[in-house]
């Protein structure tokens, strides 16, 4: 992943100005989020079975050597052919390779995002070979010359207006802001790329080591047709994303669709084991799962270690305060929110990404909503001190901490300032108590919001009052 030339708060500041983009965040995180409450209520012991979740990643990745060791082994067993690639170079390398040796012009992909990581279409196009998205979000990214701006939802960025608009000028079809006569068009216009490409890729959602299947849940079925018509089949997959057994796929499986969607589960939930077999009608006749590391082994056994847990449902995304104000293509990574924001910096190192860890209120609404409870917060501290060890904190906010630390440290010191906060704060806020502009560099919070005029008393001043009136009443009781 390569830091963007255009700087954070430069896509931070063209978003907030965006009132369509806001319109399309408001209609699809509010609907994601409300799906969700609903669908965990229908989940009998909801918060042990995220419990549950939790634990099988913790354990997956404490033994993802020996997991991958038999995923790997079983997959072999069962016809198909496994690979590890280093970073992103390497994977795209492999998928070139093995589009070379089967002579491949046409390729159809379903959704992937480690495909997006290592910018995989790039690679091939440079090859001469034409690729062409099959699940409907990215297939109208890819008409618009953009990236995907949510994990699950590609295109929650724009509007059914101008989706209508985008598909009347890309294929040349009436315009319609109607979502089901968008959905025809497009599947008319896909359903021959399916019959013709030599080459299948799709992404992985969970690996089960114990029988060397796949697991691919989607709800359009360009999954399930990717996978099986072309003669060729190129799964991509993340390292982590293992889990031991078909037990414990049904438990991630029952987390996932709820916490992603709102489904309890997803239309298409499709297991493959191996390319077709004698005397099988469909099916490839070639499986190629390639495993991608690109930092994931370096960030096993860190401090932020946990965010490999991460089963990309996309539920931090649609509750986090920064992500529905900005949305993902301001952080300028493949991966945007909550989880982005500490992953990453984790993958891509924290020099070229320290903005990214930045863009949290720590609210711990990301925390509240995923499956399998990861602390993100936790690790957003932890990679903003990572930054600061960079030398990548800006010089005035060290200086003010410093300030502060040395103050706060010196009791009397500390009351005075305070004392002079409070005076100075309310002269200037007036009678209405609020401060409408402040100087560089705290200008950045009054550019969108009003600053509070410190309260009338300190808390220490509240708290000496409280304990003389509980003295005095203590001193009026009768005696017994």
């Amino acid at each position: 992943m390569h830091a963007p030339n255009v700087t954070f708060h430069e896509r931070v500041d063209d978003a907030l100005r965006d009132k369509i983009l806001h319109t399309a965040l408001d209609r699809a995180t509010g609907r994601f989020q409300t799906l969700r409450v609903n669908a965990l209520a229908s989940l009998p012991d909801a918060d042990a079975v995220r419990d549950r979740a939790r634990l099988i990643r913790a354990h997956t990745l404490s033994r993802l050597d020996t997991y991958l060791e038999q995923f790997t082994a079983n997959v072999e067993n069962a016809g198909g052919h496994v690979y590890f690639a280093a970073d992103a170079n390497a994977l795209n390398e492999i998928v070139n390779e093995i589009a070379r040796t089967n002579n491949v012009k046409t390729v159809v992909k379903g959704k992937s995002m480690i495909s997006e990581e290592t910018e995989l279409n790039h690679a091939l196009e440079g090859q001469g070979i034409r690729v062409v998205e099959t699940d409907l979000g990215e297939y109208i990214i890819q008409l618009a010359g953009e990236t995907p701006s949510h994990i699950i939802a590609p295109v929650i960025h724009k509007t059914k207006e101008q989706i209508g608009e985008l598909l009347h000028a890309k294929i040349d079809i009436p315009y319609t802001d109607d979502p089901a006569q968008m959905t025809a068009a497009a599947r008319a216009k896909l359903r021959d790329e399916f019959l013709n490409a030599d080459m299948g890729i799709s992404g992985v959602n969970f690996g089960v080591a114990e029988t060397g299947t796949i697991c691919l849940v989607e709800n359009e079925g360009n999954g399930r047709l990717t996978t099986t018509a072309p003669r060729v089949h190129v799964a991509l997959m993340g390292i982590e994303r293992i889990v031991p057994n078909l037990d414990d796929l049904s438990v991630m499986l029952q987390v996932l669709a709820r916490s992603a969607t709102g489904q309890k589960i997803t239309v298409y939930t499709n297991l493959l084991t191996g390319a077709r077999r004698d005397g099988e009608g469909d099916g490839p006749d070639e499986l190629h799962i390639i495993l991608l590391d690109n930092g994931r082994s370096r960030v096993l056994g860190t401090e932020v270690a946990e965010i490999l847990y991460c089963i990309r449902c996309g539920a931090c995304l649609n509750a986090c305060p920064v992500y529905r104000e900005i949305g993902g293509h301001a952080y300028g990574s493949v991966y945007a929110g909550p989880v982005g924001a500490v992953l990453t910096p984790a993958l891509g190192g924290i020099a070229q990404w320290s903005d990214l860890p930045q863009a949290s209120s720590l609210c711990g609404a990301c925390r509240e909503v995923c499956p399998v409870r990861i602390d993100i917060p936790r690790m957003l501290l932890v990679e903003r001190d990572h930054a600061r060890r960079a030398g990548k904190m800006a010089w005035w906010l060290r200086a003010g901490l410093r300030v502060y630390s040395f103050t706060a440290t010196h009791p009397t010191l500390f009351r005075i300032a305070t004392t002079l906060s409070r005076w100075g704060s309310r002269f200037v806020a007036g009678r209405k108590g609020w401060i409408r502009s402040l100087p560089p560099p705290l200008n950045g919070w009054t550019q969108s919001r009003d600053f509070p005029a410190f309260a009338k008393k300190s808390f220490q001043e509240l708290y000496r009052e409280s304990r003389r009136a509980d003295l005095l009443h203590l001193d009026e009781e009768p005696e017994r």
